[in-house]
């Protein structure tokens, strides 16, 4: 199976059923051979830089009813919040003095953030920090949404596809929610020049190789600048509450594809893997990951932003204790970078 990884390498992209067969293969020494390969085109094109954004998670009120997750509107055994635009600001100063140069708003889809206040939350943002990066992950919007915060200087959008398979996609979410539709989101951000992100959960529900085989092939069509893979885990409150949590081994495997497939793209750790395995963040860095999201909210609501069950929201996922994650980040031979830290285009 090593030629596979060769050739993906070369070629940045296989066929279905070798995507298929490469990960029916897995075993240690195939992944030890794809990790090697990963590290080395990582170290490449970002050298032994590490870029970390301030995740600002604003609102854990949601329209939505997607079933696998703790935010989800018909959970009501949740205590809801949404931040103002003051508190925001907050965080931002906060950030930007322990070195933060992109600040990510994450929330639900809450229809309080309009297209007003949102205009007027980036657009303030932007004059306060003109050296730094501004990422949104606030779900589907129409395409005069997404200019209308491009224009007031926003630079980048996360929207994970969650599965490139219709089907997978209806035993996921309800009805209302389409995979058409959150594919013309990311075409749409695409169009209007976003650094676009998006990604998957590892280990869904009714998850299979075939449909991840599908979703590194959308991935690889739709040329994302980021890219957000992380292991599902469970939320006692959703129908899935039962489910095995997705696995860490995957995960990483997946990462490594990533990097071979995407040599350039912005590669997070997510929070998930460090929640699953206390060792996450350096294994994943370690085979081509280049991003990290510490948590600048408000200390008192970050444990209110729950999409999953025992979610890491202390140590070094808080911005307090950056110094920690360096500290970390040191011991296997990479560093905190302190820039925007943007997708390098090729020349």
């Amino acid at each position: 199976m090593k030629e596979l990884v060769d050739k993906l390498q070369e070629k940045n992209v296989l066929t279905k059923k070798e995507f298929v067969e490469l990960l029916d293969s897995r075993n240690a020494s195939l992944s030890d051979y794809l990790f090697g390969k990963a590290t080395s085109i990582r170290n490449q094109h970002y050298g032994n830089d590490v870029f970390i954004r301030g995740l600002i998670e604003i609102s854990n009120i949601c329209k939505n009813n997607c079933f696998y997750c703790g935010i989800r509107r018909a959970n009501g055994n949740i205590q809801r919040y949404r931040l103002s635009k003051e508190e925001i600001l907050d965080s931002c100063d906060m950030g930007y003095k322990l070195g933060f140069r992109t600040f990510v708003m994450q929330g639900g889809e809450d229809l309080y953030y309009n297209d007003e206040r949102m205009v007027d939350i980036i657009g303030t943002i932007r004059s306060l920090y003109p050296d730094c990066a501004i990422t949104l992950s606030l779900g589907e919007k129409s395409y005069e949404s997404y200019l209308a915060y491009f224009q007031a200087g926003a630079d980048r959008y996360l929207l994970r596809h969650e599965t490139a398979n219709a089907d997978h996609y209806k035993k996921l979410h309800p009805t209302v929610m389409s995979l058409d539709n959150r594919k013309r989101c990311l075409w749409d951000l695409k169009r209007i020049g976003y650094q676009t992100g998006t990604g998957f959960m590892v280990g869904s529900p009714f998850q299979t190789n075939e449909t991840i085989a599908e979703d590194l092939l959308f991935i690889n069509e739709l040329k994302p600048e980021m890219v957000g893979i992380g292991p599902f885990i469970p939320h006692r409150d959703t129908i899935f509450a039962n489910e095995e949590k997705g696995s860490v081994e995957l995960t990483l495997f997946l990462l490594a594809i990533i990097r071979l497939m995407l040599p350039r793209v912005l590669l997070p750790v997510t929070t998930a893997l460090s929640t699953l395995d206390p060792a996450g963040r350096e294994k994943a860095v370690g085979i081509g990951a280049n991003v990290i999201m510490p948590n600048l909210s408000p200390p008192e609501q970050r444990e209110k932003y729950m999409i999953y069950d025992n979610k890491m929201f202390t140590g070094v996922e808080a911005s307090e204790s950056i110094a920690l994650l360096e500290k970390q980040l040191n011991s296997i031979g990479y560093r905190i970078s302190v820039s925007r830290g943007d997708f390098k285009k090729e020349i």
